[in-house]
């Protein structure tokens, strides 16, 4: 077999019986870690899936929010949210699949006739599937299912990810119901992680941290951003994980999101790296930034103050109270006492972001949300610097809180040249 730079590296590092050689290791970013050949095995994490018991407490949860806000029913189409509630998994198209879960009552779903028989295996809570053939209103069926349920408040919620047309269909059809969007139930109950959410998370964060050793121990000079992104993909993968971790270099490192340009690896050169991983659902973001080889004092510095911003933020955390913003707040101070301010001109983005089935979820880390720190809830922790046309600094590990203050998922670098604890 015939080997190409990339396709070399990728073999040496994701082949079990074979150890890294010398040369692919000449500008590691951390000499002590070991090499890929012993630590790609499955990490056999003891993973349990949500209960069917938890899911049951879920919907309790969202019928008694429906009933605190006189809401009489939440409309939910396949994502996330559905999944949640009712463990149903559902392909999205131009034809409407749905539930309904009532604030008192029964959950019904809608789909089209000839997907009935596919929908009620799917289907694990509630028993009535109510169906529409192709020239059929899908719509007008909707608005009689609300009627019949009895809509005494005269508001329906609406998931807030349900795409327009099924929104404008529905309330074509219902002239006398008000429609809300649905935070304030889904996020009600989603926003908090029960101990066996928070352990899935564990576990995702876990995996990921596991694929970061693996790929920074494979760097190589001359590797691109898709050479980057394909080592840590097969590193998930024979870890037992579906995850990616994508990543930018030297100046490109200053685009909050990255460049789209081919990017190649060069000694002295930041690298910038941001991903995760799905366990059960529920996910891990974690970033990273290191330099490839030696770093200068510049570089030092400017790592060094966003590492005092996400300390200053977690360690804020511990303080009874505290709410969103005042985090958001307390990073900023210290990147702008630095010099890097005023404000979003180098810290360009909020601090942080809510996190569990979606990356990004309720609630955010950020100016003007005065939501107190609570026990369940998870965010990630990721201030930045991000100078155009030399270089970005980001590190990002996510936290939950506990009745007694934040714990991380994830242990932040210790140092420019010592990415893990």
């Amino acid at each position: 077999m015939k080997l190409n730079r990339r396709s070399f590296v990728k073999w040496v590092s994701l082949t079990p019986a074979l150890a890294l050689p010398a040369f692919a290791c000449s500008t590691s970013v951390n000499q002590d870690l070991p090499p890929p050949s012993s630590v790609i095995q499955p990490l056999n994490l003891a993973i349990q899936p949500i209960s069917r018991e938890e899911r049951l407490s879920r919907i309790a949860k969202a019928q008694q929010l429906m009933q605190e806000q006189k809401i009489d029913a939440l409309f939910l189409e396949p994502g996330t949210s559905m999944k949640y509630f009712l463990d149903f998994d559902f392909f999205l198209s131009e034809r409407m699949v749905a539930a309904v879960i009532p604030a008192k009552g029964d959950i019904s779903y809608i789909c089209p006739g000839f997907e009935r028989d596919k929908v009620e295996e799917l289907v694990k809570f509630g028993n009535q599937v109510l169906t529409w053939e192709e020239h059929e209103s899908p719509y007008a069926l909707t608005a009689k299912l609300l009627k019949d349920l009895g809509t005494p408040n005269q508001k329906i919620a609406m998931e807030e990810r349900c795409r327009f047309f099924l929104y404008e269909g529905i309330k074509n059809e219902t002239a006398r119901l008000n429609f809300v969007n649905g935070d304030g139930v889904t996020a009600g109950c989603r926003m908090y992680k029960s101990p066996a959410e928070i352990a899935l998370m564990q576990a995702a964060n876990t995996a990921t941290i596991e694929a970061y050793k693996i790929l920074f121990d494979s760097l190589e000079e001359g590797m691109n951003q898709y050479d980057f992104r394909d080592i840590a993909a097969d590193a998930h993968k024979k870890l037992g994980f579906n995850g990616s971790i994508g990543a930018n270099f030297g100046e490109w490192s200053a685009f909050p999101h990255g460049s789209s340009k081919t990017q190649v690896l060069k000694p002295g050169a930041i690298i910038l790296a941001d991903g995760g991983c799905t366990v059960e659902g529920y996910k891990s973001d974690i970033s990273r930034t290191i330099v490839f080889g030696e770093h200068n004092d510049r570089q030092k510095e400017v790592w060094g103050v966003v590492k005092e911003a996400q300390t200053a933020a977690f360690e804020l955390a511990k303080q009874p109270g505290t709410t969103c913003e005042q985090l958001d707040a307390a990073a900023r101070a210290v990147i702008d006492s630095a010099g890097f301010g005023p404000d979003y001109r180098y810290f360009s983005h909020r601090l942080g972001h809510g996190i569990g089935m979606d990356g990004h979820e309720w609630t955010n880390l950020v100016r003007g949300n005065d939501t107190p720190l609570q026990a369940g809830m998870c965010f990630s922790n990721e201030p930045g610097i991000y100078i155009v046309g030399e270089f970005g600094v980001r590190l990002e590990d996510c936290f939950y809180m506990t009745e007694n203050g934040p714990q991380y998922f994830t242990q932040p670098s210790p140092a420019i040249d010592q990415a893990f604890a």
